[in-house]
């Protein structure tokens, strides 16, 4: 199986793989992409428990070169942990491999192998700590809109009551009412919080992002990206949602605004226009939540940008579909007037 990208699991990687799973006497597997092709990077055995094991993961790791981590838990040991490490550092096209191709490592491995999964931009992100806080992240309840306490609360008094509620057939709910119900996993959710909580112009990227089988998000890209460089960075022949970090000094006060990109080019596969389309407004508002819980000085765009040519976006399309209002002052002679001339009379008649 082979990633939009092109890269492919080698027969090496498959081999070595299927030794450590059978041996169990592996913690770290390594691996890279070398030659348009993902290889064995090295192994490494268990010296401690899967916790002290961790903090010396960052070890084997280099500041500014990504790479995937395949690390066997404790229990039971027949688990596994993919790692996807891509400092903030590394080279943006090296970015861009690395985060298109992890669905290909996981599925190629075999997806019954990993219970859990880890992005990781910095080496701080994988100690034992960290993946803790990850841990107790997963399973707590996840906060709920104002809507759906409501539902809940309605749902919770028909049951004390006695009754039962019935649903029917019908459309998956999203947040503000019907149509396609997108996932937010855990990765996707802690990159637009590190986006809002920065200060630069930076692009978070979820091309080909959505799993018409699961209705899942995935995180393609995330780098800094200034708004000439917007439009080459969006894909041109299929959709894909975007969140763009952009310091305006537009309006007044200037402002950091976050951005919500739809880009749909008309060369886009009908499957992918038709899921992303109907889930478009299920992810702003799950932005918004997000956007809201985090706080600080960005705040979200309260317009979506839509566009089906990428390459139209720049800073006058953006400030025209905002309704932004410039705050740069107009040269006295560019808004000077014309007196007005009164129209010549008919001519006398003879």
């Amino acid at each position: 199986m082979s990633a939009p990208t092109g890269i492919a699991v080698s027969p090496e990687l498959t081999s070595v793989f299927s030794d450590v799973v059978d041996s169990r006497d592996t913690r770290f597997l390594k691996i890279a992409i070398r030659n348009e092709s993902l290889v064995p990077d090295g192994s490494f055995s268990p010296s401690g428990s899967l916790d002290e094991d961790l903090d010396k993961l960052a070890d084997i790791l280099e500041d500014d070169t990504p790479a995937y981590v395949l690390v066997r838990q404790d229990d039971p040991p027949s688990d596994w942990l993919a790692v996807f490490y891509v400092p903030d550092n590394a080279k943006v096209r090296d970015k861009m491999l690395y985060a298109a191709t992890r669905n290909t490592l996981t599925k190629s491995l075999g997806s019954t192998h990993f219970t859990d999964s880890v992005f990781a931009t910095s080496k701080s992100d994988l100690s034992a700590e960290a993946y803790a806080k990850h841990r107790q992240h997963l399973a707590a309840p996840k906060p709920m809109s104002a809507r759906e306490q409501e539902m809940a609360a309605v749902k919770a008094a028909e049951r004390d009551a006695g009754g039962r509620s019935y649903d029917g057939s019908r459309a998956r709910q999203t947040h503000i009412g019907t149509g396609v119900e997108i996932k937010w996993p855990e990765e996707v959710q802690q990159a637009v919080e590190k986006l809002v909580s920065g200060e630069g112009s930076e692009l978070l990227l979820l091309a080909r992002g959505i799993d018409p089988a699961s209705e899942s998000l995935a995180l393609t890209l995330q780098t800094e990206c200034d708004i000439e460089a917007l439009a080459t960075s969006l894909p041109a022949s299929e959709p894909s949602y975007a969140f763009f970090a952009w310091p305006q000094s537009i309006t007044s006060p200037p402002q950091r605004m976050i951005l919500f990109i739809y880009s749909c080019p008309e060369t886009s596969p009908v499957k992918y226009r038709m899921l992303y389309s109907s889930g478009s407004s299920s992810v702003l508002q799950s932005a918004k939540e997000i956007v809201s819980s985090v706080g600080g000085a960005s705040s979200l765009a309260s317009r979506k940008i839509e566009t089906s040519d990428p390459k139209e976006i720049n800073e006058q399309f953006l400030i025209s579909e905002l309704g932004l209002t410039s705050t740069v002052s107009v040269a006295p002679d560019a808004t000077e007037k014309k007196a007005f001339a009164r129209p010549k009379g008919p001519g006398r008649r003879r």
